[in-house]
């Protein structure tokens, strides 16, 4: 039976962060701002992702998208056990220009569950020689990822796209992007995107997977794990990222993450 348990790993490469995970929490709609890519080890597990909602059992390859709405729900009691690891868009983009060269390169990962022996080994050597002290040079860290992503990204996705998001909304969610700590209301997004706060709630909802009030605690919470894993203390990170308080904010960073932000902190620091 599973427990709860969280467990963040220092990496020997710099913007890549591991975790493993043992647990039956829920996990509320929410993004990251990394790319994903994991395996499931045991149990199994539903969630929305940017391609409808999928489910993926044991052995089965799992990634995430930087922005893309996703959550995700134990399926049965036992709840389920995973790997995974989380790039720094900057890092993605440097190995895709190298991939493009080769037909491969891409901006976003075109499958959210992957059933492929061969790319779920190549993971589980790669979490072993990021996680690993010594166990694996630079070069070879390189290698094991540039392999993997060429085989993640080579996948064939579903040939529809979601839309591009309209001009508008890109420009609400850009205010909210570029101070998420601040107090903005309907009236400042609609004033932004040219729309009514109506039309500003429904088509921010349709084109994003979530409402403005949604997104905004999203950005929020990702600048407190940015400045959490800075070295700012919990309280500081909790008023300098727009949340009531530090209480406040540690009931969110777990919704979202399923560790507390204390947990984090001792992880990171």
């Amino acid at each position: 039976m599973i427990k709860g348990q969280f467990r963040i790993m220092r990496c020997t490469t710099a913007g890549v962060e591991a975790v493993a995970a043992a647990t039956r929490h829920s996990f509320s709609r929410h993004t990251h701002e990394q790319y994903g890519i994991g395996v499931i080890h045991q149990g199994a597990q539903k969630s929305l992702s940017g391609r409808g909602m999928v489910e993926a059992g044991p052995g089965d390859m799992i990634t995430v998208n930087p922005g893309e709405v996703h959550d995700g729900a134990p399926i049965g009691d036992a709840g389920r056990s995973w790997k995974m690891l989380y790039f720094d868009p900057n890092l993605i983009g440097a190995m895709t220009t190298d991939l493009q060269e080769h037909g491969k390169g891409r901006d976003e990962f075109p499958r959210p569950v992957i059933q492929e022996v061969r790319l779920a080994t190549q993971f589980e050597r790669l979490f072993t020689a990021m996680t690993a002290p010594g166990i694996a040079s630079a070069i070879r860290q390189e290698e094991s990822l540039l392999m993997l992503l060429a085989g993640v990204f080579g996948e064939a996705g579903d040939p529809q796209r979601f839309p591009a998001i309209p001009q508008a909304i890109r420009r609400a969610r850009d205010l909210i992007d570029d101070q998420p700590a601040r107090a903005v209301t309907l009236e400042d997004l609609s004033r932004e995107s040219g729309l009514s706060r109506f039309q500003v709630v429904r088509a921010f909802a349709r084109a994003t997977g979530m409402t403005p009030h949604a997104y905004l605690v999203q950005r929020r919470i990702d600048l407190a794990r940015r400045m959490i894993a800075g070295g700012s203390s919990l309280a500081e990170a909790a008023i300098a990222s727009g949340f009531a308080d530090q209480s406040h904010m540690t009931r969110t960073f777990i919704r979202k993450y399923g560790l507390s932000p204390g947990a984090y902190a001792g992880a990171m620091n």
